[in-house]
């Protein structure tokens, strides 16, 4: 019988937040998948943490070397997957127990990709808008023959833009129907605003948002109607006051100008406290 999906989990030296994004998938109403857990390069005790996970579905990988980008265990992961169907989990990043149910029956329903809302958490629970466009891995589950019409994941250092954008474009490019799944599914935790995360490495956050995911049954419902409330009453009205914020922080902003191949994510591994960033 052939496996549905393989989960792909691509981690860098950050073996505190692994329990929560790995249990998150074991949290999912949808249980036919294989969970890789992908390093690259890990150093740190990574292999320990996910070596403690009894469920079989759950294997570790570690490239033998640093790639310096989720491209390296992307691939690595779409090389090695056994399911026909391929999910991304950021390693900082939570599911919602209905994510991998609500895409499957999507693409059940004709589709080759698809996207849902994901729940942006600032820095200690500030407000960031929703993602809801084709972009945030965590949010996507594609069919995996579009990589074998579309190519699979390519080096940063080589593009112009980030490397989900262009692995999204160049499937629907080569003919992938991409569909929205209007459900809040996932929690991403955007390391991009967090200073020096990667080398404080916190797993608090992920700790707290997990418990309360798995303790509310209408953790969806509040946190949609919470957005539409934070998004009128604190994100509009605090919009000009934001950018005047960030335009007297220069390395919040000048990353976004740099042009060249690589330049902007080099910018923010840098920024994030990326120890092989240059």
């Amino acid at each position: 019988m052939s496996l549905r999906v393989t989960v792909i989990i691509p981690t860098y030296n950050w073996s505190t937040v692994l329990p929560y994004s790995i249990g998150s998938v074991l949290d999912q109403t949808f249980s036919d998948f294989e969970l890789l857990v992908i390093g690259d390069g890990c150093t740190d005790d990574s292999e320990r943490v996910v070596a403690a996970v009894t469920d079989p579905r759950v294997r570790w990988i570690n490239l033998p070397a640093t790639s310096g980008g989720q491209f390296g265990p992307n691939n690595e992961g779409l090389r090695q997957a056994k399911g026909e169907l391929i999910a991304y989990l950021g390693h900082d990043d939570l599911w919602l127990p209905h994510h991998l149910a609500c895409a499957v029956e999507a693409i059940d329903r004709g589709a080759d990709l698809t996207h849902s809302i994901l729940l942006g958490v600032g820095p200690e629970g500030s407000f960031l808008p929703p993602y809801t466009t084709l972009a945030p891995p965590t949010a996507v589950v594609h069919r995996r023959g579009i990589i074998d019409t579309a190519g699979g994941w390519r080096d940063f250092r080589e593009l112009d833009r980030s490397p989900e954008t262009d692995l999204w474009q160049r499937a629907v490019a080569a003919g992938a129907r991409a569909q929205f799944v209007p459900r809040l599914t996932g929690v991403k935790f955007t390391a991009a605003v967090r200073k020096n995360v990667y080398r404080e490495r916190p797993s608090h956050e992920q700790a707290s948002w997990l418990a309360r995911i798995r303790a509310e049954p209408d953790f969806e419902m509040v946190e949609l109607a919470q957005i539409a409330v934070a998004f009128n009453r604190q994100f509009l009205p605090n919009f000009f006051r934001r950018v005047w914020r960030m335009l007297g922080t220069p390395s919040l902003w000048i990353p976004s100008l740099r042009r060249g191949r690589g330049a902007r994510i080099r910018a923010r591994q840098r920024f994030k406290g990326v120890d092989h960033a240059r």
